[in-house]
Parts: structure tokens; sequence; C-alpha cells
């Protein structure tokens, strides 16, 4: 598993703990980040995910707005919790970081709701998140 892969792991499972548990995401990854810090790698994994939170953070009314549009029949509300982080964390990587293809956000958001959620679930992120980019590219 990539780098990268760990990130998007460590973003979800905090964007998702926050809803669950309450408390800020944040503050969520930088617990875990302390009490894995003896292992390799961990500050490449940390920094990524840390800037997945805090860009998702900083344009949650744009993100949310964008998946509402395109989750046809589905109000976000309604959404599977780890479907609706799945969903946020991807729609950053798209509308936000240009350093990721639109392709490698789509199909890493996939593996994650294959891996953490139902088997409706990859089908339904694929549909909105492939909708999200076609609308990205002629902004």
């Amino acid at each position: 598993m990539s780098s990268r892969s760990k990130s998007r792991k460590r973003a979800l499972d905090a964007l998702y703990a926050s809803e669950i548990r309450g408390g800020e995401p944040l503050a969520l990854l930088q617990e875990t980040a302390g009490s894995v810090s003896d292992r390799q790698n961990q500050e490449a994994i940390f920094d990524y995910a840390e800037s997945m939170i805090t860009g998702f953070d900083a344009n949650k009314l744009l993100i949310d707005n964008e998946l509402r549009q395109l989750a046809d029949g589905w109000a976000l509300e309604r959404m599977p919790s780890i479907d609706r982080a799945i969903l946020r964390l991807g729609a950053w990587e798209i509308l936000y970081n240009p350093d990721v293809p639109n392709e490698v956000a789509i199909a890493e958001a996939v593996a994650l709701a294959s891996e953490y959620s139902t088997d409706d679930s990859p089908k339904f992120v694929n549909g909105v998140l492939a909708k999200l980019a076609r609308g990205s590219q002629a902004l």
C-alpha cells in the first residue's frame, strides 16, 4: 500500500471518528499520529492526511454543496457516515489538489468504499465522484 493510500485511510479514520464520537477530525488525527510515532515513515503519511483534513475543513460548505447536487436521490445527511467521509475526501482531492489526477482520487475512494462500506457503496462513490470530476474539468 502506498504512502498516499495510507494517508487517505488515516484521514478517513479521523473524519469518520469525528462524526461518530464527536470532536475535531484534526485533533483525532494528531492523537493517532502520537500513538504510532515510533513506526517508520509516519511523518509523510500524517502530513498528507493532515492536508486532506484541513483542506476539507476549509472548503466543507462548497464540497458538501457539490456532493448534495451530484448524489441523485441521496441527501448528504442520510448517507452512511463512512460513505459521506469517503466522498468528502475524494471531492477535496478532485477539486483542490491538482497534484492528484482525478482518476487516482476516484480509484482510491472506490477502494476505501470497497473495503469499509456496503456492497453498493463503491458504485455509488464512483458515480458521484466521476460526475464531480467531469464538472471540475469545465471550471
